[in-house]
C-alpha cells in the first residue's frame, strides 16, 4: 500500500491557526473524497444526498469547482455557500420540481446518491430488502434513481462500508449498473456514468476491463484488508493502492468554520 496522494492536497491535513490546527478526521476525509466528485464538473447541478456529500459539495464550490450549481435542497439555486442548516444570502434562481427533472433529462447534473445495497457492477438497492414478493424491509422505494443513472453521473455515498450493502446480488435493481446499461443496449449506456463510490473506509470506481468494482484509495488509518472483510465480493484490488488525499489548511477551515462549524460531519461519520 502506498502514502501518495490521489489530488492536490499538501499532504498534511494539518493548518497552523485556529480550528484548522486539528488533523483532520475521517469524517473530514470522506467530505474532501465526495467534493472530488465535482472536481471539473463545469456548469452542472451537483444534488448531494447526505450531510457529507452536502458539505462536499460546497467544499468544491469553495475551492475547485466555482461553476458548480447548488441548490437550497428545495427549489432555489444558491448564489452564496452557506453553513449547514443556513438560508442562502444570495439567490440565483428558480428550480422546481418540474425544472428539476428536465435538467436531469439533460444530463446537466451529478448526483450523489446513498445505497441499501450495491454489488459488484454499481447496480444501487434502496428499495426493499428481501424478495420482491414478501420484503423483510421496505425502503425509500425506487424513486429517481433509474432516470439518474441513465441520464446523468450518479455518484454513491455510503457511510457505512459493511456486507450488508456491498453484496453480492442486489435484491431489487433501483439505481442501474454497468451490467444491466451494456445488456440494455446503446439507449441505456449514452449517457451512463458512475464515476466514484465514496464510503467511511475509502474511494472506489469501476475503472476496470470488465466494469467492476475497484478500491481506488483507502482513507487514512484503513487497510485493504479491512475493506475486503467488509466487502460481500470479490474487489478488484490493485498491487499499489494509494491513500485518499489530505485536505489542505484551506479546506479544513472552510468546512470546520465555515460550512460546517457545527460538526455535523461526525454525526454520520464516526472513526
Amino acid at each position: 500500500m502506498s502514502g501518495t496522494d490521489t489530488g492536490t492536497g499538501t499532504g498534511t491535513g494539518i493548518g497552523t491557526t485556529g480550528a484548522t490546527t486539528a488533523a483532520a478526521t475521517r469524517a473530514e476525509y470522506c467530505v474532501v473524497a465526495c467534493a472530488e466528485a465535482w472536481r471539473d464538473a463545469g456548469e452542472v447541478l451537483a444534488s448531494p444526498m447526505g450531510t457529507v456529500p452536502t458539505i462536499g459539495a460546497r467544499l468544491a464550490r469553495l475551492t475547485f469547482a466555482p461553476d458548480l450549481l447548488l441548490t437550497d435542497g428545495e427549489a432555489l439555486l444558491m448564489g452564496d455557500v452557506p453553513a449547514l442548516g443556513a438560508a442562502p444570502g444570495v439567490v440565483e434562481g428558480w428550480l422546481p420540481y418540474r425544472q428539476h427533472l428536465a435538467l436531469v433529462a439533460t444530463g446537466r447534473r451529478h448526483v450523489m446518491m446513498g445505497a441499501s445495497q450495491l454489488d459488484r457492477h454499481g447496480n444501487q438497492n434502496i428499495s426493499c430488502v428481501g424478495a420482491w414478493e414478501r420484503p423483510a424491509r421496505q425502503l425509500l422505494g425506487v424513486r429517481g434513481a433509474p432516470v439518474n443513472t441513465l441520464n446523468n453521473p450518479t455518484s454513491y455515498w455510503v457511510p457505512r462500508h459493511s456486507p450488508r450493502v456491498f453484496v453480492e446480488r442486489v435484491d431489487m435493481v433501483c439505481g442501474v449498473g454497468y451490467d444491466r446499461a451494456a445488456a440494455a443496449g446503446p439507449s441505456a449506456t449514452r449517457h451512463h456514468r458512475i464515476p466514484d463510490v465514496v464510503t467511511d473506509l475509502g474511494v472506489f470506481d469501476f475503472e476496470t476491463p470488465d466494469r467492476t468494482m475497484r478500491l481506488r484509495s483507502l482513507h487514512p488509518g484503513v487497510t485493504v484488508e479491512q475493506v475486503r472483510e467488509a466487502t460481500g465480493f470479490a474487489l478488484v484490488v490493485p498491487g499499489e493502492v494509494p491513500y485518499t488525499r489530505d485536505p489542505t489548511a484551506e479546506e479544513l477551515r472552510l468546512i470546520r468554520e465555515e460550512i460546517d462549524p457545527r460538526g455535523l460531519r461526525d454525526r454520520e461519520v464516526r472513526a
